[in-house]
């Protein structure tokens, strides 16, 4: 899928340019794409190796297996292919937790350690895997509590309530988790993108005896594992055991975070001083979330016994190598999108829609944020801005366009950036259930603003 897009983007730029002498323009936007891609993934490497680093240690001292089990009910019906102790649903819920809260910074690279970690499950290298697709599609369409960017651009741009979009951002998000899940689980079992049985491998019947005194092997990412094999050197060891003073420890480390959220709430300063209570509760669980976090994974690990700065070492090492490899797929989708924005695509095509999105209730204003929305974040958010400067901060177009880049995602950036840590090259039904989601967001968007604030 990403080979037809990526062809069909780059000739499109490069037609339409030809066509209206744009050329040099197109040109330049497409080379300036390929300075920021390298510049997003070098931008990557300190954070990256920040929450990798994190992440080891949530993993070695068996927490991440423990949120795991806790989510199982729910977890075993949106992912049924991935043992429900598996690291990856630790590592799914927690990026998906920090997309509903708008932190991006960890939500990106908690992202690409969960597409790692199902990277493990896959018998078939380069070709992504049902949860690897539902994984992208809940990514596109995640509920979103806070929209910082959309929020800050409003701000920016003088807005008196720029926080009003939140409930609006909401209700879309909503709706585009719900069309982005659906459709990525009914493509799924279509001929087109069902994947193939896997070859069986034969094997040697152990005797009767044998058989039933032993259990059966158990597949661990490509391996299969038997249970006979564990032992001293194996590294197949049950999480390790808390000291009798961690419970106590963690509960006043619990306490203090929560003491400093209702502190937040109750005596609030500056701009959330006239918010109201529920928001200002948002507001905090945001500000104290990566905070929160920092501390109680090393705190967690060391009640294990985990030596902290060692395995956080080891896992801020894979920030870089996930970083550099990248590079090329960032590079490739970026140059395709910049050549035909600097063509002037984007334009064109918005002149010769506009009748048809009158006709069907689409501000024709909207549409070149649309457009650019799953194709680059920057792009977009340049959109945004360009629209609160046109007709004002607090307009019903601002609200709605503001709610749009909160309720979308950039999902060829996403696809490009997760699939390509892993090497994914057949994305399967993975861009249509993506896009989908963008496109429920973006009419949901449209919608509910209309009711909330077309009075």
């Amino acid at each position: 899928m990403l080979n037809h897009i990526w062809l069909g983007l780059l000739l499109a730029g490069l037609l339409i340019a030809g066509l209206t002498n744009h050329v040099s323009a197109a040109l330049e936007q497409a080379l300036g794409n390929v300075r920021a891609a390298v510049d997003i993934s070098i931008g990557l490497v300190g954070v990256m190796s920040l929450w990798l680093g994190l992440m080891r240690l949530a993993e070695k001292s068996g927490l991440v297996g423990t949120i795991a089990r806790v989510l199982r009910p729910v977890l075993i019906r949106v992912f049924p292919d991935v043992p429900a102790d598996h690291p990856a649903m630790g590592s799914m819920v927690l990026n998906l937790a920090a997309n509903m809260l708008g932190l991006n910074n960890a939500a990106t690279p908690l992202g690409l350690r969960a597409m790692r970690d199902l990277e493990t499950l896959n018998h078939r290298p380069g070709t992504a895997t049902d949860a690897m697709c539902t994984f992208l599609a809940l990514n596109t369409g995640s509920v979103q509590l806070i929209p910082v960017s959309a929020i800050a651009l409003l701000a920016a741009g003088g807005s008196h309530t720029p926080t009003v979009i939140i409930g609006t951002t909401l209700v879309a998000t909503a709706c585009s988790s719900v069309a982005g899940f659906t459709t990525v689980k009914l493509l799924a079992h279509l001929p087109r993108y069902r994947l193939p049985p896997l070859p069986e491998v034969a094997q040697t019947p152990l005797p009767a005896t044998d058989s039933a005194r032993i259990p059966p092997p158990q597949v661990v990412g490509h391996a299969t594992i038997h249970p006979t094999d564990c032992g001293a050197g194996t590294g197949l060891t049950a999480p390790p055991t808390a000291a009798a003073w961690a419970t106590p420890v963690l509960l006043v480390f619990g306490l203090f975070f929560v003491w400093l959220g209702v502190r937040l709430v109750t005596d609030p300063s500056g701009a959330d001083a006239t918010d109201p209570t529920w928001l200002r509760t948002i507001h905090a669980a945001s500000l104290l979330a990566v905070p929160f976090l920092l501390g109680f994974f090393p705190l967690h690990a060391a009640t294990r016994g985990i030596a902290v700065y060692e395995e956080f070492i080891e896992g801020a090492k894979e920030g870089f190598q996930t970083a550099i490899r990248i590079v090329p797929y960032l590079v490739a989708i970026m140059v395709a999108i910049g050549f035909l924005r600097g063509a002037g695509g984007f334009e064109i095509l918005a002149q010769v829609t506009a009748p048809i999105l009158r006709f069907l209730g689409f501000p024709p204003e909207l549409l070149p944020l649309a457009l650019l929305r799953p194709l680059t974040g920057s792009g977009s958010i340049a959109a945004l801005g360009d629209l609160v400067k046109a007709h004002g901060p607090d307009s019903l177009l601002a609200r709605t366009g503001a709610t749009l880049l909160g309720s979308t995602e950039t999902t060829f950036y996403v696809i490009a950036l997760y699939f390509g840590s892993v090497g994914i090259r057949r994305t399967r039904h993975a861009v249509w259930a993506g896009l989908a989601a963008d496109f429920t967001g973006a009419l949901a968007a449209v919608g509910v603003c209309r009711l909330v604030f077309g009075r």
